[in-house]
């Protein structure tokens, strides 16, 4: 009765491997922006440099083991042989010469897609402010002064400048077909330079567990042309929402699966309000903001001046 089961078995592996295939999600591999393309040609480099191993031992395997199989009496059998410098050579040498290559394509790759850097573009980049939340992504467009929940819109073939922040627990942002991704954390600012190629709707997603709303921390990212960018701003700006601080207090509570929101208004520098108000729960020295110094150098120098003269006075 086994050896009638295990054919039958066997005779579903490929409808198995079918089915767990069916649930990848392709997007890496298909890119739309150049950011994602360059990180795609870097995987596909790194597994084909990294395949010129794999392949030849899976094949000596097989070959080695049909050659030496029990009923193969030509086969030579040398039990005492133990070195042949031609083979330590080739051992050595080709294992060398690729982990060389990886790493130079790895150097010269890390510096070039650094998420810190700048794209070079002739077209001004836009700016969106991004803020995780529990469980939700808002973005502040300071340029246009709107804001919106779990929806960005931006125009195609023009670099976005991701400033990225978080007023709930550590997140990742991520926008896999437009490739990068970096983490949100409180009271830190980290950015994200990425441009779109083509017009197309793509997921965003949360790349690192919050809790109990992770898997509905979703939103939609939309590269347009730069009239429908300009119609959809002007669209926003008529909404009925203003994001005020008592809106933004509601806004930050928890809460799962949120709908997307639009906000006509944004409070002046909100999300460097947000990042600022974790700056004394940080340990290690404060962080000095040349505003604020530039401030306190004023009042300090008026209140010299104030001194001096009430000095001369008496």
């Amino acid at each position: 009765m086994s050896k009638n089961r295990y054919p039958r078995l066997l005779g579903l592996l490929p409808l198995l491997g079918t089915l767990l295939l069916g649930g990848c999600n392709m997007t890496l591999l298909d890119p739309k922006g150049q950011v994602g393309l360059d990180e795609r040609n870097l995987i596909i480099t790194a597994t084909l440099l990294m395949l010129l191993v794999v392949v030849p031992v899976i094949f000596m395997t097989f070959a080695f083991a049909w050659k030496y199989r029990a009923s193969n009496k030509d086969a030579v059998y040398t039990p005492k042989w133990s070195h042949s410098t031609k083979i330590e050579i080739a051992v050595w040498t080709i294992p060398v010469l690729i982990i060389i290559a990886l790493g130079y394509v790895t150097y010269k790759s890390t510096h070039a897609l650094d998420p810190y850097k700048p794209l070079e573009s002739d077209v001004k980049p836009i700016t969106i402010e991004v803020v995780a939340l529990d469980w939700k992504w808002l973005f502040i467009y300071p340029e246009q002064g709107i804001a919106t929940v779990n929806k960005i819109v931006f125009p195609a073939h023009t670099p976005i400048n991701f400033k990225i922040t978080s007023d709930a627990v550590m997140n990742s942002f991520f926008i896999p077909a437009l490739g990068g991704q970096i983490y949100a954390m409180a009271g830190m600012q980290t950015k994200l330079h990425l441009i779109a190629n083509q017009n197309a709707e793509m997921d965003g997603i949360s790349a690192n567990y919050s809790g109990a709303g992770f898997t509905g921390m979703k939103f939609k990212a939309i590269a347009t042309s730069q009239e429908d960018f300009d119609a959809w701003v002007s669209e926003v700006k008529k909404a009925p929402k203003q994001l005020e601080q008592a809106e933004y207090a509601a806004l930050a509570k928890q809460s799962q699966n949120n709908p997307v929101e639009l906000y006509s208004s944004v409070t002046p520098n909100l999300f460097q309000i947000i990042v600022d108000k974790y700056e004394g729960m940080k340990p290690g020295p404060k962080v000095k903001h040349e505003k604020k110094e530039k401030e306190v150098a004023a009042t300090q120098g008026m209140d010299m001046n104030s001194h001096s003269a009430a000095g001369a006075e008496e």
